[in-house]
């Protein structure tokens, strides 16, 4: 199995001595193509050599004992299969950088070089600095000779046959490695120790290094201690003094120095915490988790629906514990890193150093050490985001997808474009373990499914310690910007809101799903505005940064001062993001501590866990943010939020508009007013209060909205009474792009019908890199179709896309199950 996106697996040779030694799972190095080496993973050992190729030598093992466990062969081939893509895609996505490994050239001297004289000055200086080594990177050798042209000098020497260049073949993984000092075994005893010690009178400085060791182990007590040492940079305390006495007392043979592979554990999650005793669940929580027990006795997958604020974790902790008593292993997955921080360190004062934790944010090191964990049987349990799916479970037994209803389980790009709740539904079919879905908002269609009697359901309608769900007011900013009195984006009742909060000392949160200062600017005198030069969307104003930006490409300019059409002064921000709001806050509130938490500003690995201590802590009186705050957040002290912008959010043009505007704002409304000795109020600013969608948030009516949707969903056959697949075609000619949209439509609609192929049409987006984009949306009846036959059409058909000589240029990305 290669890394590459080809659609088929390769037949590789094995050397006599590696025969007995091979594991199907294990990682070995192979060559493809011309020059290249690759990681490859071993799918199968057979006897059968291919019949249209000659079959080439794998070129060395990596692995002792296999990494990829037996479950994720069937699950890569699986998602290959389901999600129409090559099983070298998923590979690639799914094992962690550091379990790649990376090809850099290598320089030798040729010893068989005998033609001094064809050599510059310059060459022979190279020349004479390559001799001292076995061989140096083009890197090492920059550094060696300067300020020089290495590669072209590198080159003229490859010429006359004065050097050898080579591929060194590395793993990205290296172990952490701390150095460490240790007194020698001689001086172990306490009569030796004393002796040493008497013996150092006369050299104080020696005597102070000895004496430092042995406050920090008191080895006097237990000399056993001694073995585990003490790291070198502790004695060393940048004293240069005691960095010559160390050095003088290893020289003669006090002191010892060896090295230890360390685990890397993230800033965040390095503290050890002693596990607290077992959780005391409400007798609420009691019943919904014996309940929970049940459903699993007759189904697989259950259902948790549990308001904001219900205590669903303390639920998830209780089965966890039985899970791992048991002797299985559990996978508990959140949608995104900011929701780790706080329930990371929860669950680790419950289970300590047992549990992994594995998401984008750590090191390509620290996520192949938790992978390895897995392997060895060190963490039993793991808790991360969508790529956590991936991870090498041979024994699951209880797998929780936490806000299953969250888009970021969904990968948009690049393929496999899978979600990971479905993907860990598989999984758990495989090696028979549970699924619990938990949310406060289910997604109509898992709802659908426990209202069908195919998945258990356990509700939980009563808050922790008998807290009341906030009290929720429309705010109608259409009347207020009519009466004038709104200030800046706020309207006056949240304005006060706000300075009753400040004056309480209570805490507020604000949501706005737009990041940046101002969506762009526009001239007032000709009306343009800002435009990415190469997506057909408007460039972000960031006024921190002072730039326009493009978040689809990267895309970045400099603020103009004038209008580049009409030369004018008139030069406008039209709308507001999270950034605009944070600097109105410091206009109207001076004195009040305010944190901001988008992309933008925690993009540094640290950044989440900072701002949300930083705010449990007390430090931060008003939390601006997106969507990311929007769940799983637990802070005492917030009795006010208020929601921005909620016209966009409802009227957005696709199908789940409602019931992901319904999802966000009840969501962000539950992070209020979560102490049972007060009420948290949520402020929602709309243009038009009468939308059906904002009384349902107000009564907390899931059900009322559920009726509603999936009344909705069987009328127009959408999900869950269908299954979609989005084709998009792309290419930097629109013409060539609509022709080969066009042409696949007829393609598709030929065998499968009218009804069942929508398009094409331009997304909202319509051109991303300089790419022009078409959509064809595929529908598909759940009954009486042959999904996998028909996911072989589709295929058929954009092969003969992407073979006709006019088109061939396209490309076509493929979406099932799309949101």
């Amino acid at each position: 199995m290669l890394p590459i996106p080809v659609p088929r697996l390769f037949t590789y040779r094995v050397k006599r001595e590696m025969a007995s030694l091979i594991k199907i799972g294990a990682r070995v190095i192979v060559p493809f193509g011309k020059s290249r080496v690759i990681t490859a993973v071993v799918a199968s050992l057979h006897n059968h050599p291919p019949q249209n190729y000659q079959a080439r030598y794998v070129l060395e093992l990596l692995d002792e004992y296999p990494l990829v466990s037996g479950y994720q062969l069937q699950l890569f081939a699986w998602m290959a299969e389901y999600y129409m893509c090559c099983i070298g895609e998923v590979m690639n996505v799914a094992l962690p950088s550091g379990l790649k490994i990376t090809s850099q050239s290598k320089v030798q001297y040729n010893p068989d070089f005998d033609h001094p004289d064809l050599l510059t000055e310059q060459e022979v200086g190279l020349l004479e600095d390559l001799k001292k080594h076995p061989s140096l990177s083009y890197e090492e050798l920059g550094r060696l000779v300067g300020e020089v042209n290495v590669p072209t000098l590198i080159k003229s020497l490859v010429g006359k046959r004065a050097v050898i260049v080579f591929d060194e073949v590395k793993e990205k993984y290296v172990p952490k490695m701390v150095r460490k000092v240790r007194l020698h075994r001689n001086y172990e005893q306490p009569e030796q120790l004393l002796a040493l010690l008497q013996r150092l009178d006369k050299l104080p400085k020696q005597q102070e290094v000895v004496m430092r060791y042995l406050r920090h182990v008191p080895m006097q007590r237990n000399p056993a201690l001694n073995e585990q040492g003490l790291e070198k940079g502790i004695l060393n305390q940048d004293d240069e003094l005691s960095q010559s006495s160390l050095g003088t007392l290893v020289k003669n043979g006090v002191f010892e120095t060896f090295e230890l592979i360390q685990p890397r554990f993230p800033d965040d999650v390095s503290n050890h915490f002693a596990p607290q005793k077992e959780i005391i669940l409400t007798t609420a929580q009691r019943t919904a988790s014996d309940q929970i027990m049940a459903e699993f006795a007759q189904k697989n997958i259950v259902l948790f629906h549990g308001i904001t604020g219900s205590g669903k974790t303390e639920v998830y902790i209780d089965l966890i514990q039985k899970v791992l008593a048991g002797g299985s292993q559990v996978m508990y997955l959140l949608p995104e890193i900011a929701l780790t921080t706080q329930i990371v360190v929860r669950l680790q004062k419950v289970f300590g150093d047992k549990m992994g934790i594995y998401h984008s944010k750590f090191s390509d090191n620290e996520r192949v050490e938790v992978w390895k964990g897995v392997v060895s049987g060190q963490f039993q349990f793991v808790i991360g985001v969508r790529s956590a799916v991936f991870l090498p479970f041979d024994n699951l037994g209880l797998i929780i997808v936490d806000e299953e209803h969250e888009t970021s389980y969904k990968q948009h790009d690049p393929a496999p474009r899978y979600h990971a709740r479905d993907v860990a539904m598989m999984m758990a079919h495989w090696q028979q373990a549970k699924v619990l879905l938990g949310s406060a908002t289910p997604s109509i269609e898992t709802y659908y499914q426990a209202k069908q009697g195919r998945y258990g359901l356990v509700e939980l309608f009563q808050r922790y310690g008998d807290a009341n769900l906030p009290f929720i007011s429309l705010i109608n900013t259409k009347l207020e910007k009519k009466q004038k009195t709104m200030k800046n984006e706020f309207s006056s009742a949240l304005f006060n809101a706000l300075s009753d909060n400040l004056e309480r000392g209570e805490q507020s949160i604000l949501f706005q799903n737009r990041r940046g200062y101002s969506p762009y600017l526009q001239c007032e005198d000709c009306e343009w505005t800002s435009q990415c030069l190469n997506c057909a969307v408007s460039l972000t104003y960031h006024q921190r940064a002072a730039e326009l930006r493009c978040h689809y490409c990267g895309h970045k300019e400099d603020v103009p001062k004038v209008c580049p059409t009409c030369g004018s002064t008139k030069v406008r921000t039209v709308g507001y993001g999270t950034e605009k709001l944070e600097d109105q806050l410091q206009i109207l509130f001076p004195a009040a501590r305010i944190q901001r938490m988008d992309l933008d500003t925690t993009r540094a690995k640290n950044a989440y866990q900072q701002i949300i201590s930083e705010f449990e802590a007390g430090n931060v009186d008003i939390l601006v943010g997106t969507q990311m705050i929007t769940k799983g957040l637990d802070f005492d002290n917030v009795s006010l939020v208020g929601i921005f912008d909620a016209d966009r959010i409802i009227r957005w043009p696709e199908f789940r508009a409602t019931e992901r505007a319904f999802q966000m704002m009840t969501q962000v409304s539950g992070r209020a007013g979560r102490r049972a000795d007060r009420q948290g109020r949520v402020l929602i600013q709309t243009s038009d209060p009468s939308q059906v969608v904002l009384q349902k948030i107000i009564d907390n009516d899931y059900l009322g909205l559920y009726d509603e949707e999936i009344m909705e969903r069987r009328d127009f056959n959408y999900p869950p009474f269908s299954r979609l697949i989005k084709l998009t075609v792309r290419h930097t000619d629109q013409r060539v792009s609509r022709k080969a949209a066009e042409v696949l439509r007829a393609s598709l609609a030929a065998q499968l019908g009218d009804e069942r192929v929508l398009g094409p049409e331009e997304p909202l987006v319509a051109r991303i890199r300089n790419q022009f984009l078409y959509d064809i949306l595929i529908k598909l009846e759940r009954e009486k179709i042959n999904f996998k036959a028909v996911k072989a059409f589709i295929q058929s058909c954009i092969t003969d896309i992407l073979t006709d000589k006019g088109l061939r240029a396209v490309s076509v990305i493929i979406d099932v199950d799309c949101l």
